[in-house]
């Protein structure tokens, strides 16, 4: 931080006692030390990172509302807040308050990971417990099926390198359902200049903010999302304008993986039929 300017009627002798240079006699109007000229130099650093403010979604104001509602009766009360709440409520809820304890929330938006300025890097939607608790095993289970049973069986009469075609395949399509799950679906910041109705962008009400005319309000993220398409349980999260091209490549790998699937287990079945 700046060092303010030495006060009218202040010796340098002061300042000098203060950043610990002993100054020779007769030479009380010097100020021209290096100690103070290091002193007045701004932290510019510490400045930044005290300026820093994270963004601000288009979130829905009623959860907004809610959550400030929380905060200020946690601020009033004299002693801890204790909420009596079950340990199961039996919803999705349930899921979110035990695995995302930790994760920033925004609407229905989990920010497991995110920048400095609050942008998030790694985010988890809101069905995020279907993709994970269904989708995930569906995939490894009855895919772990066909290799075991088939792909790597030696009496299955199919060649070793076969492997070296499926077993990648699960790969790909378990790391495009990460970039689709895990990636933000194209959250839109909140924007209340009255100079975005002039460029065609509409009020919404739920969020208090303009919206351009691609972005749409999704119920389930409570936020707004660029180029919103749908909400994918499979997934678990938003389709929108971040997770459009992944979500494409993820439905068609999964189709591929599907078909090839079926129809290893076809012809193995005819295999020990005509044999």
């Amino acid at each position: 931080m700046a060092t303010a300017p030495y006060p009218p009627g202040e010796s340098s002798s002061v300042s000098a006692v203060k950043s610990g240079v002993e100054l020779p006699e007769g030479n009380e109007g010097e100020r021209t030390s290096n100690d103070d000229r290091i002193s007045t130099q701004p932290d510019n650093d510490d400045d930044d990172a005290d300026n820093l403010v994270k963004k601000v979604y288009a979130v829905s104001l009623r959860w907004e509302r809610e959550q400030q509602g929380r905060m200020r009766q946690t601020s009033n009360s004299s002693g801890p807040v204790i909420e009596h709440k079950p340990l199961l409520t039996f919803t999705i809820e349930d899921f979110n308050r035990y695995f995302c304890c930790c994760a920033r929330r925004v609407g229905s938006m989990f920010f497991l990971l995110e920048k400095r300025d609050g942008s998030p890097i790694v985010v988890a939607g809101p069905c995020w417990p279907f993709c994970t608790f269904v989708t995930v095993p569906l995939i490894l289970v009855l895919s772990g099926f066909v290799g075991y049973f088939i792909v790597s069986n030696p009496n299955s009469g199919l060649p070793w390198w076969f492997a070296l075609i499926y077993y990648p395949i699960i790969v790909f399509v378990l790391s495009v359902l990460f970039c689709v799950s895990c990636r933000d679906p194209g959250l839109m910041e909140r924007v209340t200049d009255e100079e975005a109705a002039e460029n065609g962008w509409f009020w919404n009400e739920q969020v208090g903010s303009y919206r351009p005319a691609g972005a749409m309000y999704c119920r389930e993220c409570k936020a707004l999302v660029y180029d919103y398409d749908h909400v994918c349980p499979w997934t678990g999260t938003a389709i929108g304008k971040g997770n459009m091209l992944p979500f494409k490549i993820f439905v068609f790998s999964v189709n591929v993986l599907c078909y090839f699937s079926v129809g290893l287990v076809i012809w193995q079945v005819m295999d020990k039929i005509t044999t």
